[in-house]
């Protein structure tokens, strides 16, 4: 089986240099038009670059086609500009995978206000703006694939990364809501949890095994989400070529006689209530109501 992006128009954001570039330089390699994003600048946001010329030279030299657009991720009108460019040009957007990011890592009693509403705004708001500035359009080609770029810090936790955490787990729910939204649409809405030696990483990986986390080894992850037989709903993490999925779970409800709903009651049934066994993945906030409805429903039956 081989996986053709042809006649497909892809945009990746934050495309020059590191996990974007890899995606960038894969997706073209397998015929698709990539609109290479990138503001540039320092891992923390600041300055700019040409880093996204220099991709765009580097898919044409190897005879694929490209546009470089320097537009910010926070600003929903350069956004907007940029889909608007790939359409005139190329005729639509067909995926689009969010990947701008940036760290200002401090333990959160450190961490100023302002760290932390910058973070927030590149990777959740200016996902949410790229994915929103796509969105009509992928609507009425009724085809489009999009993917989040999560991280293990927002599913899991990671000390001195607060920020990050908050604005990548938000991003998790956020694909989670549009997968339902665009369903009908033909679009589909993916998150990837990748582990990459980048310059985002390079103090994080240890050096003696820097080399093992290429880009090139979470690419395959990241195109397959956003290819035509993609799936819909899903958490991949990639690093390194080992490949996972996440889920987000609830175990069976426990419901509590009225009289041992008491802060009392609730802990002494602390165990039952947090047991893992026969936990399961809902597919919508109103699935788990439901479902807890339903537990309900059948102790008030006799069940």
């Amino acid at each position: 089986m081989s996986i053709s992006f042809k006649d497909r128009v892809a945009i990746v954001t934050g495309a020059g240099g590191g996990l974007g570039r890899a995606y960038a330089l894969e997706l073209a390699k397998r015929g698709a038009k990539v609109v290479v994003n990138d503001l540039g600048g320092a891992r923390d946001g600041t300055g700019h670059s040409d880093a996204a010329l220099q991709v765009v030279e580097e898919i044409e030299a190897a005879g694929g086609e490209a546009m470089s657009n320097g537009g910010s991720v926070t600003e929903y009108e350069q956004m907007v500009e940029m889909v608007a460019k790939a359409k005139e040009k190329w005729g639509g957007v067909h995926v689009l995978i969010n990947n701008a990011g940036v760290l200002r890592d401090k333990s959160f009693s450190k961490m100023e206000p302002a760290d932390f509403e910058f973070v927030i705004k590149v990777h959740l708001f200016g996902s949410a703006y790229a994915t929103k500035a796509c969105w009509e359009l992928m609507r009425e080609q009724a085809y489009g694939r999009i993917m989040m770029t999560a991280s293990s810090s927002g599913l899991f936790g990671n000390f001195g990364q607060a920020n990050y955490g908050a604005a990548k787990c938000g991003l998790a729910g956020l694909a989670k809501t549009l997968h339902l939204e665009g369903a009908k649409y033909n679009i589909r809405v993916n998150t990837l949890v990748p582990l990459a030696a980048t310059r985002m990483t390079e103090d994080i990986i240890p050096e003696q095994i820097f080399g093992m986390f290429a880009p090139e080894n979470v690419a395959p992850a990241a195109l397959y989400l956003v290819s035509e037989d993609a799936p819909n709903n899903v958490i991949v993490g990639a690093g390194a070529g080992g490949y996972h999925s996440a889920w987000i779970t609830m175990n069976e409800p426990v419901i509590l006689p009225e009289a041992e709903r008491t802060v009392e009651g609730f802990a002494a049934h602390w165990e039952a209530i947090s047991k893992r066994d026969g936990d399961f993945v809902p597919q919508s906030g109103v699935e788990q109501t439901g479902h807890v409805l339903a537990a309900i429903q059948k102790l008030a039956a006799g069940g």
